[in-house]
């Protein structure tokens, strides 16, 4: 088993140690304070995910912010995300692993993405991200060159340190339900 494996399995049995109650409440509170970062404010466009239940739970934000700014999450195509905007819960079908995905055809324009949103299974405060092993957000991070990369976690997702490979991507802040944990910060 490899150290990011063994990772993966410490967080899994963490993360079962918590009410989903209580992961929504904390999300609640992580949302709540990235609301006034000021590249959020200035965001015309942002990157979002919809929530897996052990994840920072992002549905009632994505609806609560889709009127205001474009949103876009992803939709798992083979090995790669494709970019869809968010068009309300009501146009989303269940994709891999039922994640909630928009249904239609229509490609976001990467290029307009300005803030990203990230899970992880863990961060570090160096914005290292040990994510769940398929590298999807790593390929994906790497077309979207002019986006703020935030990664979004519980407090106890933060780890010393994240084995790291030269294909992983680094996130320029990193969040959870207390602020911003990151020693760096998005350029504004």
């Amino acid at each position: 088993m490899t150290e990011k494996q063994k990772l993966r399995k410490l967080i899994a049995q963490e993360k079962k140690s918590y009410t989903s109650g209580q992961l929504a409440e904390w999300s609640s509170s992580l949302f709540n304070r990235l609301e006034d970062h000021p590249l959020f404010q200035s965001a015309r466009t942002i990157l979002m995910y919809y929530s897996l239940p052990d994840e920072v739970q992002t549905h009632d934000f994505v609806e609560k912010w889709h009127d205001r700014k474009r949103i876009v999450l992803p939709v798992v195509k083979g090995d790669d995300l494709e970019l869809r905007y968010f068009n309300g819960k009501d146009r989303l079908r269940a994709g891999m692993f039922g994640i909630g995905e928009p249904s239609e055809e229509e490609p976001a324009d990467e290029n307009d993405i300005e803030l990203a949103i990230i899970p992880g299974v863990a961060f570090d405060r160096e914005g290292n991200r040990l994510g769940r092993g398929k590298g999807y957000y790593d390929r994906t991070l790497e077309r979207l060159e002019k986006a703020c990369r935030i990664g979004v976690c519980f407090s106890f997702q933060i780890l010393d340190s994240i084995p790291t490979e030269e294909c992983d991507r680094r996130m320029d802040e990193v969040w959870t339900e207390k602020g911003r944990v990151s020693k760096k910060q998005c350029r504004q």
